[in-house]
C-alpha cells in the first residue's frame, strides 16, 4: 500500500497519563503565547513523553530508529483562533550555519537558527501530534492532502493545483490519540467554529541528528 504521508492512531494515551504533561505546559511561560509555545522539549515531562516507546515505535514506522529533536504546543481556542493555508514544513532548527547545497535560506527565530532543508533531509523526519484534547470537525483540525509528500518540495503553483485536485482528509482524533505526519505532506487547518479547546503537542523525530558535515540539528 502506498504511503499517504500521515497516520491516525486512536487511544495511544489515556488522560491520566497526559495529566503531568498538561500541567507542565500550563505552567510554562518562557516561550508561551496565546497560540501555544515553542521549544517545549526542554520540559522534563514533555521529554519523557517524547521518549515513550509508543511514540518512538510509531515514529520508527516512518523513519526507522527515531529520536525527538523539537516539540511545539499548539493551543487553539475561542480566544486564540486562526487558520493555516496549505503548506509544507520545510525549516529545521540547526546548531550552526553551513554553506551546503540545498540548505537555506537561513534565519533566526526566538534565538534559534533555522534552515530550509532539502527534501532528502525532510524525508528522514516525522511529526507526531499528540492530542491533549479531542480534535473534531468543528474545532479546526489538521487537514492533509494524502500522498503529496512524494513530489518533494513544492512551489506555490503546485500547492494551489494539488489543493484543487486532491481530496483533503480531516485528522479528527480523540484526546490521547496521535496523528503522525511527514513534513512534506501538504497540510492546513481552518478556524475553529466551536468553543471546544484544541491543544496539540507536536513532537518531531529524526532518523539521525546529523545530515552531513556540520549539518547538525539543534535539539531542544
Amino acid at each position: 500500500m502506498a504511503d499517504p504521508g500521515y497516520s491516525i492512531v486512536e487511544g495511544v494515551f489515556d488522560r491520566a497519563e497526559l495529566a503531568s504533561v498538561v500541567a507542565a505546559l500550563d505552567g510554562h511561560v518562557a516561550t508561551r503565547s496565546r497560540a501555544g509555545a515553542r521549544h517545549v522539549l526542554a520540559l522534563p515531562e514533555v521529554r519523557t513523553l517524547a521518549g515513550d516507546a509508543r511514540l518512538t515505535d510509531l515514529a520508527a514506522r516512518f523513519v526507522g530508529s527515531a529520536q525527538p529533536f523539537r516539540a511545539t504546543l499548539f493551543d487553539k481556542s475561542a480566544s486564540a483562533n486562526w487558520l493555516v493555508v496549505w503548506h509544507q514544513d520545510t525549516a529545521l532548527p540547526m546548531r550552526h550555519e553551513v554553506d551546503a547545497p540545498g540548505w537555506g535560506p537561513w534565519s533566526t527565530k526566538a534565538g534559534v537558527l533555522y534552515a530550509h532543508a532539502p527534501a532528502s533531509a525532510l524525508a528522514r523526519v516525522v511529526a507526531l501530534r499528540v492530542s491533549l484534547d479531542a480534535s473534531t470537525e468543528t474545532n479546526g483540525p489538521l487537514r492533509v492532502l494524502p500522498g503529496t509528500h512524494t513530489d518533494g518540495l513544492l512551489d506555490e503553483g503546485a500547492i494551489e493545483r494539488l489543493g484543487r485536485e486532491v481530496r483533503p482528509v480531516s485528522c479528527v482524533v480523540g484526546a490521547g490519540g496521535v496523528v503522525a505526519m511527514r513534513p512534506l505532506v501538504l497540510h492546513a487547518s481552518s478556524k475553529s467554529t466551536s468553543d471546544a479547546r484544541r491543544r496539540v503537542l507536536h513532537i518531531e523525530y529524526a532518523a539521525a541528528t546529523a545530515f552531513g558535515p556540520g549539518l547538525d540539528l539543534a535539539v531542544g
